[in-house]
């Protein structure tokens, strides 16, 4: 026996200690299943259904206790080191220090405190349940009804974190609440029938038997009057009482506490550069003069006679640029559509395997939305992406920059890189499911002026709307920086829209307050599409007859979301990778 227990710790003494790619990866898979399990919600979005009966736990001793495990993986991280590993895992390391050190930052300048912005927020996501969730089981009925009667306890939650950012002076600006209750009323409803949150129970799946379906059904119904319905009272109250009049009457991230440090931290979160808000502020000016020529060349292909300012009022009162119908509106949006999904094997090597569909923005959201948004399914759930278009106050919905939207929302932009990131196999879960502002929303605005390529703006008016758009989200690194950062109204933001841009007035204003009260997020778009365009020219330019846009397309996807260093990384490898071909 001892001679078996020597033997024993021999044989221990001369196992090699884990690889630092074994050390990460592990490291990897347990911080993602703490985050699987601290938040079911995503658990449900990534295709876990073992979570789908519980809601998260949102107290303020909740979000410490997450940090202080958070900061236990990064300290674990920092005892690897990178030098060890492949370049592939050198970037999700790199990736996953940036996500633990923001998620730290985020914490420590309590932006929890802050659950929702102008035009989404955790009450907007919940009623997104019936179309997220899978409905083919009792058992999936069962989880429903589990989520539906957790709701009173997870608004009491989130009215305990926004009356605690109220007291510290941590509130959405009171400006861009006017209204807002639209957002939540219409899920205080007199009957069942009429909530959202009834449509799993409209229709059954074969997969739920005859016998049980009228008991759900009954359940459904009890529990939304029992619990949802209360659970957005409840909210509605507070919000329209207590909230509202005690939100704060500044606009600018730089009056929230540590306000300045706290805005120079979402410029390196939306934008993955290290720039200070005046270098966003100058590359946005020099945007917006270069961007404004172009618009003034295409005017004169018009024909129109009169200055710029003229020229977008004629935009916005003729009645031919603006739908009659919401059904014209997402016609026309379809149309748009299936011809980009027709072009697309000429752009694209490689192409996703989902779906998509156009729909209008939902109803209890649209009076605040923006124009048009991606949806993305959740993993497993047998559903679509959705292209959503808003046909509320079609008056402000114009036509002449439906092609930019569609392509930026649907193909080749949101629906196209995020059905491909799904698909994605061999790379770690938290950079599978995980967004980059400045990747993303910079890949939206390149895929518009990819539509050039496709044959798209033909008509000048059009052409001028891509223009509007590019236009649109050069504005923003000067409005964003203008307003959170160096003293700017809100009327100064709202004049520079409109009088620089053929957006509608409906729309300069919901997007000022979108910015007002999303601070950094607007700066992702521009300085994204700047980098990926810069560097295909650098591609073209180095590569010149070799240069094939397809791979070029395929080396920017099919790693999914990286940080703009990182990406600039993995097209340099690429130029050089191809040379030598």
């Amino acid at each position: 026996m001892r001679r078996l227990l020597c033997l024993l710790a021999l044989c221990a003494a001369c196992t090699p200690p884990p690889s630092a790619k074994d050390r990460l990866h592990q490291l990897f898979e347990e911080a993602w299943e703490f985050e699987i399990q601290e938040n079911p919600l995503l658990a449900t979005t990534v295709g876990r259904t073992d979570l789908n009966h519980l809601l998260p736990s949102v107290t303020a001793e909740d979000e410490a206790r997450r940090a202080g495990v958070r900061k236990e993986y990064l300290d674990r991280l920092r005892e690897i080191d990178s030098e060890d590993l492949e370049a592939s895992d050198r970037i999700s390391y790199q990736m996953f220090a940036r996500n633990l050190e923001d998620a730290l930052s985020d914490h420590e300048f309590r932006s929890y405190l802050i659950p929702f912005n102008a035009d989404s927020g955790f009450h907007i996501s919940l009623a997104q349940l019936p179309g997220r969730m899978p409905f083919a089981t009792p058992k999936d009925y069962e989880n429903y009804l589990a989520r539906l009667k957790a709701l009173p306890e997870y608004m009491r939650q989130h009215i305990g974190l926004m009356t605690e950012g109220l007291e510290a002076g941590m509130s959405v600006p009171r400006i861009t609440l006017e209204g807002y209750e639209a957002t939540i009323d219409p899920h205080v409803v007199d009957s069942p029938e009429e909530s959202v949150f009834f449509a799993p129970f409209r229709r059954f799946p074969v997969g739920v038997p005859e016998s049980e379906r009228e008991k759900l059904r009954e359940s459904g119904q009890e529990a939304i009057m029992e619990s949802a319905v209360p659970a957005y009272r409840a909210f509605l109250d507070f919000f329209v009482e207590t909230y509202r009049p005690k939100a704060r009457t500044t606009i600018g991230a730089s009056e929230l506490p540590r306000g300045r440090e706290y805005y120079q931290f979402l410029i390196r979160q939306f934008t993955t550069l290290d720039l200070t808000a005046e270098q966003v502020h100058q590359t946005g000016l020099r945007e917006v003069e270069r961007i404004e020529k172009e618009m003034r060349d295409v005017i004169a292909q018009t024909g129109f006679t009169g200055d710029f300012a003229s020229f977008l009022e004629y935009l916005r009162t003729d009645p031919r640029f603006y739908p009659k119908t919401a059904e014209e509106l997402l016609k026309e949006a379809s149309y748009i559509a299936k011809r980009m999904d027709a072009k697309l094997p000429s752009l694209f090597k490689t192409l996703p395997r989902l779906p998509y569909g156009v729909a209008p923005v939902p109803d209890h959201i649209a009076p605040k939305y923006t124009a048009g948004r991606y949806v993305g399914p959740a993993m497993g759930s047998g559903a679509p992406g959705y292209y959503w278009v808003n046909t509320y106050k079609l008056e402000s919905r114009t036509l002449y920059t439906l092609e930019a939207l569609t392509l930026h929302e649907a193909v080749p932009g949101h629906h196209l890189q995020n059905a491909l990131r799904m698909e994605l196999e061999g790379l770690p879960d938290f950079r599978r499911f995980s967004g980059i502002g400045a990747y993303g929303e910079g890949w939206g605005l390149y895929s518009e002026r990819l539509g050039l390529e496709a044959g798209f703006y033909t008509d000048p008016y059009s052409n001028f709307g891509r223009l509007t758009y590019e236009m649109w989200r050069a504005c923003r690194l000067v409005v964003d920086t203008g307003m959170h950062a160096l003293g700017w109204t809100r009327e100064q933001a709202i004049d520079y829209l409109a009088s620089r841009t053929a957006l509608s007035l409906h729309e300069v204003t919901t997007e000022t307050d979108r910015y007002i009260s999303w601070p950094g997020q607007a700066l992702s778009y521009k300085m994204g599409e700047i980098q990926i365009r810069e560097l295909r020219e650098q591609a073209e330019r180095e590569l010149g007859e070799r240069f094939d846009v397809r791979e070029f397309h395929d080396v920017i996807l099919l790693e999914g979301p990286v940080p703009l260093p990182v990406l600039a990384g993995q097209v340099e490898a690429y130029i050089r990778s191809a040379k030598i071909e």
